[in-house]
């Protein structure tokens, strides 16, 4: 039986930057959004609070650990279901989006676990002009997250964030190596699949700047990872502005060339933003 729904899962922590554009963008192509917030301290929670009020599809959780955020989708293991997640820095195509809502329901990737789209993890973004620069992927590797549900029968253990970690069963037919890159072999402009990724740019109004450049915050995944000493030597690098772009960050997405691209259907209109975002020196 095909895929008949999409959940999305959003994991944030101060996003009030992006936050209702990313919601806005993947409005229609969820029939559930599940948003879980992480203690934010800007305004994060009430746009996220105003789109749950005003979209049935929305669910709104303030979450006291990441971990938490798992729980809340780890339901669906076995359903009709593919699970979306989502970061507070992720501008999706609505236009693309459509497309491949329809390719998903059909059944098209069912034989699949695991989708990658295309991506630009950007530098900057010219509102005006409706472009946006960055680094591709490929070479980047892409880090959208669009899993099968139907090909697990449960997804227990230890996750220190929605759709990391802990233990996968997988059922009869699937396993780990059942991905597809769709990016390595579809162009960003012929691309359904395709994401904004502005991990460079400021995401909250309670982001630093040191010498007037934006101190880019790290991942999750890469925060639970580090011991107790190496966070204290991150908190106090990024505290004192002694590493603006954290090491990872820069071996993911900073390959290759600077590219720009058109960004319009990324951008939608009337949807607030707090401020450009671009918190970067100019490339």
């Amino acid at each position: 039986m095909p895929n008949n729904k999409i959940i999305g899962i959003i994991l944030v922590r101060n996003e009030d930057r992006f936050l209702a554009a990313v919601l806005h963008n993947i409005r229609e192509f969820c029939d559930r959004i599940i948003i879980a917030d992480h203690f934010s301290e800007d305004g994060t929670a009430e746009i996220a609070r105003r789109f749950c009020a005003e979209n049935a599809k929305g669910t709104y959780h303030r979450i006291r650990q990441p971990g938490v955020s798992h729980d809340l989708i780890k339901k669906y293991a076995g359903d009709n279901a593919w699970v979306f997640g989502v970061d507070g820095d992720e501008l999706y195509d609505p236009e693309g989006l459509a497309v491949l809502r329809r390719q998903l329901l059909s059944g098209r990737y069912d034989r699949f676990w695991l989708l990658f789209g295309n991506v630009l993890n950007c530098t900057g973004v010219d509102y005006a002009a409706g472009t946006a620069c960055g680094y591709a992927a490929p070479p980047c590797r892409s880090m959208t997250k669009l899993y099968n549900f139907k090909a697990i029968r449960s997804w227990d253990g230890d996750c220190p964030e929605r759709l990391h970690g802990g233990e996968i069963l997988f059922r009869p037919g699937y396993d780990r190596s059942m991905y597809y890159d769709i990016y390595k072999e579809i162009a960003w402009d012929e691309a359904v699949f395709r994401c904004l990724h502005l991990c460079f740019l400021s995401r909250s109004t309670l982001d630093k700047e040191t010498d007037g450049e934006l101190v880019i915050r790290k991942n999750i995944a890469d925060r639970m990872s580090e011991n107790l000493v190496q966070r204290v030597f991150s908190f106090l690098r990024g505290y004192f502005g002694l590493c603006k772009t954290p090491p990872l960050k820069q071996e993911k997405y900073m390959r290759g060339k600077l590219v720009r691209v058109d960004a319009r259907s990324f951008l939608p209109r009337g949807v607030g933003r707090v401020g450009s975002g671009n918190g970067r020196k100019k490339s």
